[in-house]
């Protein structure tokens, strides 16, 4: 279906059979609520999956892990890079109990140097995908800045959601300017209202307030051809279409890229 629609390249999202068991069990508790029916490999193996995206002729250029597996099994997703081909390994969010303060902060911005360093022994490159938490002064620092500002740019690089950034009271284009070449990948969605987090946007459930306020990439007001053609100024290589809820995702998944190529 996405080979036929014309998708090129694939994100995956975990968790995966080399995942750490916290995150395997976190994943089972919080998915009926989700609607989610699987995730990983979708019940084949690396080398199965591999094989179905290579006839299909779409390449798997990143993947979304978690911070534990990060920390415990970096050989494991080394060996998984070179079945699937992928290059940069992701962490979506940071867990809410390491960004409570801005020491906090600091502290998994000097992890991700430490992540990356390992990260790069196993032949991949660590990206972290910015949510909307971050992006309100905290003791007179963004503590997104400071990230960007603490890790080594030739061991962290970024994945910029512009959804959530919009919605964290962020410029996109801004962001993409101050930084140039951290921001490597970026998933495109749009919004149907030009909207933010009732509160700082560091839990789930202002999330969820925000997800009936995505729509189809083309369809929202965000600015996706400003953003895109400073995205690709700035470095950016890899562009995934994201809708986090839709009830149609086939046809959302044509429209997006539809509108994207029109741009």
């Amino acid at each position: 279906m996405l080979a036929q629609m014309g998708y090129k390249e694939v994100e995956l999202y975990g968790p995966f059979p080399f995942s750490a068991l916290e995150a395997i069990q976190f994943w089972n508790a919080v998915t009926p609520s989700l609607g989610f029916s699987g995730s990983g490999y979708f019940g084949h193996t690396a080398k199965e999956v591999k094989d179905i995206f290579t006839e299909n002729k779409i390449t798997i250029p990143s993947i979304h892990t978690d911070l534990i597996t990060l920390r415990k099994n970096m050989n494991g997703l080394g060996e998984a890079g070179q079945t699937l081909g992928f290059q940069y390994v992701g962490l979506p969010a940071i867990p809410e109990a390491n960004r409570k303060n801005l020491d906090d902060y600091k502290k998994i911005a000097d992890e991700f140097n430490t992540i990356g360093e390992q990260a790069k022994k196993a032949g991949l490159k660590f990206s972290y995908h910015n949510h909307g938490y971050g992006l309100k002064e905290i003791d007179g620092q963004i503590p997104l800045n400071m990230i960007l500002e603490r890790t080594d740019p030739k061991l962290v690089f970024f994945e910029m959601d512009i959804f959530w950034t919009v919605a964290g009271g962020a410029d996109p284009v801004e962001y993409l300017k101050s930084y140039p070449n951290r921001y490597r990948l970026m998933h495109v969605k749009d919004m149907k209202q030009k909207k933010q987090f009732s509160g700082d946007g560091g839990d789930s459930k202002q999330w969820i307030e925000l997800f009936s306020n995505m729509t189809t990439a083309g369809d929202g007001v965000l600015d996706l051809k400003s953003i895109i053609s400073q995205a690709q100024k700035s470095g950016v290589k890899h562009f995934f279409v994201e809708q986090d809820m839709v009830a149609e995702p086939e046809v959302a998944l044509k429209k997006s890229l539809d509108s994207l190529k029109a741009l």
